[in-house]
């Protein structure tokens, strides 16, 4: 079977969806698998052995972009089934452009006309208990519509290939020593600081780490520049590497550190899916719905009675679910 997958828009939803590819060649060895994405996500579905060819969208976020995926959908052909992972209404038209067969979805947003299995989502929660998985979802798609009512999953741990030539290469450009043991500090999160820890934790746990004889590399992307001269600035040792790396560097990398410390993040998913022993970091967040998906992860959490909102900011200002994770404990989980 040939299937077209529309993927997420967001870098560590990518990749909790190689999960799904890998569960598609499980049930088929001889399934072919093409991945429609943003452009930016083509060099990590690159690293996804599973994926055949990843093909770059034609939107851009807040664009219907109608005339050029009309045209996009007149080329793609052959294909028995489309699964299309995002909820938006334009993320279905291509797929229904292009008539492919089957168009697995979620409904929502007028879109069930697009859709030959317009699917029901699971809620989040029930209470304050977290009944569902962002995998999870991505997984159900890809089952039969008994296996969608059953709703029972063994969730393959995505693994990104890695390339160890551009890992030597990257690390003599940046000047990063190979024989020193490393550890990666991830300070950002697209999400909202909601999710972040705060700056003077992370420098100071820097400052910690180098005192035990690693090298720290701060990492993350032309946004994190700043909060990463924060931690690194005065600190021999500590590297600013945010802005410096493309995002299949940055997968290379994390797979020659000890440890990768970060915040329920996007780099959170790729370190895991690179192999690194993980560090993750919850603030507003739950790691019962998106966690790291490797039996290689330490969670640091501070639950307070407001958690996990999943919210993008504190609405009553205090961070506690954040504040309240020390130095101290971050760098037990380093050890």
């Amino acid at each position: 079977m040939k299937y077209l997958v529309v993927g997420p828009s967001w870098v560590g939803d990518m990749v909790m969806a190689q999960a799904l590819f890998m569960s598609l060649k499980q049930q088929d060895l001889q399934a072919e698998i093409d991945v429609l994405a943003p452009g930016w996500s083509l060099p990590i579905i690159a690293r996804m052995p599973e994926v055949n060819t990843g093909i770059a969208a034609p939107w851009k976020s807040g664009e219907l972009a109608l005339k050029a995926q009309w045209r996009l959908a007149r080329t793609l052909k052959g294909y028995d089934k489309a699964i299309v992972l995002p909820r938006s209404f334009k993320s279905s038209l291509i797929p229904f452009f292009a008539g492919i067969p089957e168009r697995v979805g979620f409904s929502g947003e007028g879109r069930s006309i697009l859709l030959t299995d317009a699917r029901r989502r699971h809620p989040t929660r029930a209470g304050s208990t977290i009944t569902d998985k962002t995998v999870w979802r991505y997984m159900g798609l890809g089952a039969s519509k008994a296996g969608y009512e059953t709703y029972r999953f063994d969730v393959p741990q995505p693994s990104l290939t890695i390339n160890k030539t551009n890992l030597n290469d990257v690390m003599g450009k940046l000047g990063l020593d190979p024989e020193r043991p490393a550890i990666a500090i991830c300070p950002g999160a697209e999400f909202g600081p909601a999710k972040q820890w705060p700056l003077e934790n992370h420098r100071a746990l820097a400052e910690k780490l180098v005192q035990q004889g690693f090298q720290v590399w701060v990492m993350g992307g032309p946004k994190d520049v700043e909060p990463g001269e924060q931690i690194a600035n005065g600190q021999e040792g500590v590297f600013n590497l945010c802005g410096k790396t493309r995002l299949e560097d940055t997968v290379d990398l994390f797979s020659h550190c000890r440890k990768v410390v970060s915040h329920d993040s996007g780099l959170m998913h790729v370190a895991a899916a690179s192999g690194a022993d993980v560090v993750a970091i919850y603030g507003s967040t739950s790691p019962d719905f998106t966690p790291p998906l490797t039996d290689k992860a330490t969670i640091v959490r501070h639950p307070v009675e407001c958690s996990p909102c999943f919210e993008r900011t504190c609405r009553f200002g205090h961070y506690n679910c954040l504040t309240g994770i020390s130095v101290q404990r971050v760098l037990e989980a380093c050890q």
